[in-house]
């Protein structure tokens, strides 16, 4: 037996522990708190990672988690340790809280419908506009949706509407639909947490119907900011000029979008940290500047102190113009804790500000923890703060000189190194969202931000502020010329050779290790901070990780994907989406595709066509796959049934754009039938086996997860009453 005399070390082992953790935090511990806001985000993914709906005990948890930490002070370190724990309890409990108020996602006919709704938001586009209806009305004397409605109105109907107004339009709505792939982003969560229930286009011109509705000065004020720059401004530069002011970018052609993107532009047009700066920079300078030119408030008054709340609340008036976004929110809070702190005399810009910001954005909006919005943004200024609060001392000698090149040098090497920076903090969220390398970003920058920050905005404020007087028109033409510019650079920095480079994107674990490295580099101030550098790079090489699928079937089944090495090879079938190619494009690192004609012969070692079937085996040693392909019909004549039969004993796995009747024994299935009850589904084709996995397998059974469809004759039949003494009709099988 043992000798017990070891059982004291033991349980003085984690006091040891604790004691040497508390040491090596000693040199850091100011910065402890830094870490509560990252503590509460990964009690956020945590929710949102789930594949079920946790039970409600969750919500009671941080409460008692957080009262511990002050218990344990006389332990600093398991007081600390303690506060994370009961932070991340406090997301995670945050984050479920807010799935439960919202309404659920509705279920919208599958016939075009005539609605009526007030008109929350108009949104331009390339051609035409776009509506948000709150309210709305699926009929007459149908009650009020709990969900809004986004309607593409017809690109000739003459009517402007207003938000307030009351419209009627027949159209034709879905819900939001399902990510592209297993894995992609997540349409459904994001439409569930922003309260729209469905979109859609107008089938005949929309009218007017009612009064106006409740005051929604902030959304007309958008509007009409809007009509007048593109009425001065036509085409992509008023688009890109109301969106700056705005932050609508819904209106902007997509060469544009496109051009901004490839060249590392496209912050510029995300209203955040820069255009909320400018505004309450104006702002702030005007007033101070017209309380030093009055001797009598000069001399009686701090204006600095003065200033700074004015140009807070032209910054406030300034997010709600833009609508709330992340990264305004995010500017917003952190420019009221700088402008309280300069009231107080305090130091105005930190980490500590940031950690403020993140909380009470992620207070708001814990589903905006998952989009690259929310994430580029914090991160970029968590770099560039933590960058300035290494490098403070340094830049200070620089500039104590008296030579007249040193202050030009400092303010060219901060304007390199703030694009550099910026964009290599971002760089992560990129591959991730979007498989993009931007590699010119630092060029375009160092030439647009200027032309933004010195003439676009200033002269867009100017226009706003000669609005009401009718004189709008020279100061937004001198803004169109600044937008002219910017688009110049962007279109010529994206015509670069490899400017813009697919690459694999990387998966969310590797994001999450890249994001962490992130934040241990720039929190920590000891020497221990470095073991960040290996964790991002990791993070960031974490794609070559991955096995990407073999096949992918889209949601509607008009789209299959096959992957072979020298490509991409896609069937597509008439009206399949271009929006869906484009995401497994992104999704798989590709730039292009190869077309794949329904009655085309193709020969080679891995995917082998001939007649109705393609035989498809990415690896020698792996699984065989049939892609079966349905024959044309003659006119007047129905198309022949897919039978599995033939093909027994060919193949493991039958995959088919339509419904394959009968089946083969120990052959798997996925026909137009298996994405229609559980969404696109991923196939690999490996030697160790076969793996299918559905969007319904990855997502789970969350809030905005819609259920198992069930079919049009069940639902018939549950709906119809029963006789008195007739027994129920047993349903058919389900397809």
């Amino acid at each position: 037996m043992p000798s017990l005399r070891f059982l004291p070390r033991w349980r003085a082992a984690p006091s040891a522990m604790a004691a040497a953790l508390g040491a090596s935090l000693a040199s850091d511990w100011h910065r402890l708190p830094l870490w509560l806001p990252v503590a509460l985000g990964a009690g956020i993914l945590f929710y949102f990672g789930l594949r079920g709906e946790p039970s409600a005990w969750w919500w009671v948890l941080p409460g008692p988690v957080l009262a511990l930490a002050p218990l344990l002070r006389g332990r600093p370190a398991l007081a600390w340790m303690a506060g994370l724990l009961g932070t991340a309890l406090l997301g995670f409990a945050l984050a479920g809280w807010h799935a439960a108020r919202m309404p659920a996602p509705l279920e919208l006919p599958r016939r075009a419908v005539v609605l009526e709704g007030v008109v929350d938001k108009v949104e331009m586009l390339p051609k035409g506009l776009r509506v948000t209806l709150g309210a709305a009305q699926l009929g007459p004397g149908e009650p009020a949706l709990p969900r809004s409605l986004r309607i593409r109105l017809k690109a000739d109907d003459p009517l402007q509407p207003v938000p307030g107004e009351r419209l009627r339009v027949r159209a034709l709505v879905r819900e939001p639909s399902a990510p592209a792939y297993p894995g992609g982003w997540d349409f459904q969560r994001d439409a569930f947490f922003s309260g729209l229930g469905g979109s859609g286009f107008a089938l005949g011109p929309a009218e007017r119907v009612g009064e106006m509705a409740g005051p929604r000065p902030f959304a007309r004020l958008r509007r009409e900011l809007e009509r007048r720059v593109t009425a001065v401004l036509p085409g992509g530069t008023g688009a890109v000029a109301a969106a700056l002011l705005t932050g609508g970018q819904s209106g902007i052609p997509a060469e544009n979008m496109q051009a901004m993107r490839d060249s590392g532009l496209a912050h510029l047009l995300s209203v955040s940290g820069l255009h909320i700066a400018i505004v309450m920079g104006l702002g702030f300078g005007l007033l101070r500047f017209g309380i030093a030119m009055v001797p009598a408030l000069a001399l009686r008054f701090d204006s600095k102190v003065a200033a700074a709340p004015a140009g807070l609340l032209l910054g406030f008036g300034y997010l709600l113009l833009t609508g709330l976004q992340v990264p305004m929110l995010r500017s917003f809070a952190m420019a009221a804790v700088v402008t309280l702190g300069v009231m107080l005399g305090r130091r105005a810009l930190s980490l500590r500000v940031l950690a403020v910001a993140a909380v009470v954005v992620l207070a708001m909006q814990p589903a905006a923890l998952l989009g690259p919005s929310f994430q580029m943004s914090f991160a970029a200024v968590l770099v560039l703060i933590a960058w300035a609060e290494a490098s403070t001392a340094r830049m200070g000698r620089w500039r104590l000189g008296d030579e007249w090149w040193r202050r030009p040098l400092v303010l060219l090497a901060g304007m390199v190194l703030t694009s550099l920076l910026a964009g290599l903090a971002t760089t992560p969220y990129g591959l991730h969202h979007f498989g993009r390398l931007q590699l010119y970003g630092v060029a375009a920058n160092m030439v647009a931000v200027p032309i933004t920050s010195f003439l676009v905005m200033p002269a867009g404020l100017l226009a706003v502020a000669a609005m009401p007087f009718g004189l709008e028109d020279w100061p937004l033409r001198l803004m169109g010329l600044g937008v002219d510019a910017t688009l110049w650079v962007a279109r010529s920095v994206a015509d670069w050779p490899g400017a813009a480079l697919s690459a694999m994107p990387i998966p969310p674990a590797g994001l999450a290790l890249a994001s962490f490295g992130l934040l241990w580099l720039c929190l920590w101030r000891a020497r221990w901070r470095l073991l960040g550098v290996p964790m991002l790079m990791a993070g960031l090489g974490s794609a070559a990780l991955v096995t990407p699928p073999d096949m992918l079937v889209s949601g509607d089944g008009k789209l299959v994907a096959l992957r072979l090495e020298d490509g991409l090879v896609l069937q597509r079938n008439s009206g399949a989406s271009g929006f869906i190619r484009a995401s497994w494009l992104r999704g798989l690192g590709e730039d292009d595709a190869e077309a794949l004609p329904a009655s085309a012969e193709r020969r080679d070692a891995a995917l082998n066509c001939e007649g109705a079937s393609c035989r498809f085996q990415p690896d020698a040693g792996g699984p065989v796959a049939l892609l079966l392909r349905a024959a044309k019909p003659k006119r007047g004549e129905q198309a022949p049934e897919i039978r599995a039969e033939p093909f027994c004993g060919e193949a493991g796995l039958l995959v088919s754009s339509e419904p394959i009747r009968g089946r083969c024994p120990g052959a798997r299935v996925v026909d137009r039938f298996s994405v229609w009850r559980n969404g696109p589904h991923a196939i690999w084709l490996r030697p160790g086996g076969m793996r299918i996995l559905s969007d319904r397998d990855w997502r789970g059974s969350r809030p905005w997860v819609p259920p198992p469809p069930v079919p049009a004759a069940r639902r018939a039949d549950a709906a119809r009453p029963l006789s008195s003494g007739a027994a129920a009709r047993p349903a058919g099988p389900a397809p």
